[in-house]
């Protein structure tokens, strides 16, 4: 069966994409239902029901376990505020850039 689909409207064309979306639909269901009965005839010809065999087993991830986020330890504080501290990683703050610009070395306000 051949469809022309240059000679078909926009509304046509909308309401075929619907129907073919809903065969789609139809025959995965039909194909689920297809491989479950597969599935449960495997399972039984070794005794066992389907429940039984998926509560057995989980499925293995490759990716490894996170460790979890460890928060780095200050290295530099604000001579001023000593409650300002900066680990030294990602941007640097305001303090920070204010005592380079006023000549402070890096190494005198280090922790």
């Amino acid at each position: 069966m051949k469809i022309d689909l240059k000679s078909m409207s926009r509304k046509e064309l909308e309401k075929f994409r619907v129907d073919v979306e809903k065969a789609l639909e139809k025959l995965k269901a039909k194909d689920k239902r297809a491989a479950q009965k597969a599935a449960a005839e495997a399972a039984s010809k070794f005794g066992f029901t389907l429940n039984e065999l998926a509560a057995g087993t989980t499925p293995k991830s490759k990716a490894k376990a996170k460790k979890p986020a460890t928060t780095a330890k200050p290295r530099f504080a604000n001579p001023d505020n000593k409650d300002q501290t900066w680990t030294g990683k990602g941007r640097q703050p305001e303090w920070y850039k204010a005592q380079i610009a006023n000549g402070a070395m890096p190494k005198a306000m280090e922790i």
